[in-house]
């Protein structure tokens, strides 16, 4: 297992381990937003739903509401920017485990809430909200890591985009070119398999996740916090080797 999963979170690329990557999040993604809502009412991977929220309760003149949806907007946006702190300054520093650096920060911030998400039913006027911006902050975190390492080609946290493509995909597919004298359309069958697959990816995620929460409730999360710790194990403990290589060399020079 180890050895197919080597180069997922490496900063040395290749576009396999890109679209494994991506797979591997978007179920991830999908499994947290499905657990998530049973957990706490609310879909926190995409911010269209929350955005659409601040407008309609600020006009309802339902603040508190507006504050909230916009708290989960700025989680999801203090995500993003963690993930591009924290792989900004290991590439900085030429760590194999740059991308793995928010995936370990988002596996802490999942078994804390599958450790620690039974007090949501205990303290739920405090927990809930909390919960939300915690949601959305991972949901932040994740989507941007893949967005960085891919240079913006895969998204794993919302579909939208994806099924546009999808749609855009097979409408070129179906197109009838008879005109002889222009350039046929074509589509990219390439695109359309790593789209269908995200889709897919995060479609069983949902179902693995609210499976879970059913039956197991929020230590249902801890697995997915482990595969995303496995995922950044690798390059992290090369890092460690070269950096205990290079001091144990100037320690003996």
């Amino acid at each position: 297992m180890l050895p197919y999963i080597r180069n997922w979170t490496d900063v040395e690329r290749t576009n396999q381990a890109n679209v494994r990557l991506g797979t591997f999040l978007a179920f991830v993604a999908g499994a947290a937003n499905a657990g998530g809502f049973l957990a706490v009412g609310q879909y926190t991977s995409h911010m269209t739903g929350q955005v659409s929220s601040f407008a309609d309760h600020l006009v309802l003149g339902n603040v508190s509401l507006a504050v909230a949806a916009a708290g989960a907007v700025l989680a999801f946006i203090g995500g993003a920017m963690t993930t591009a702190l924290l792989v900004n300054w290991g590439l900085r520093q030429r760590l194999h485990s740059a991308y793995s650096l928010p995936l370990f920060l988002e596996a802490v911030a999942l078994l804390v809430f599958g450790v620690f998400g039974a007090s949501i039913q205990l303290f739920a006027p405090l927990f809930v909200p909390l919960t939300v911006l915690q949601l959305c902050f991972i949901m932040g975190l994740q989507n941007a890591v893949i967005t960085k390492i891919s240079r913006a080609e895969i998204r794993t946290t919302h579909v939208t985009g994806l099924v546009t493509d999808i749609g855009i995909e097979l409408g070129k597919l179906l197109y009838l070119n008879r005109d002889i004298d222009q350039a046929p359309v074509l589509a990219n069958r390439q695109r359309l398999r790593i789209h269908s697959r995200l889709v897919a990816a995060f479609l069983v995620g949902g179902l693995a996740g609210a499976l879970g929460f059913k039956h197991l409730g929020y230590v249902s999360t801890v697995p997915l916090a482990l595969g995303l710790w496995v995922l950044g194990l690798r390059p992290f403990l090369r890092d460690v080797r070269e950096r205990l290589g290079a001091a144990g060399w100037r320690g003996t020079s």
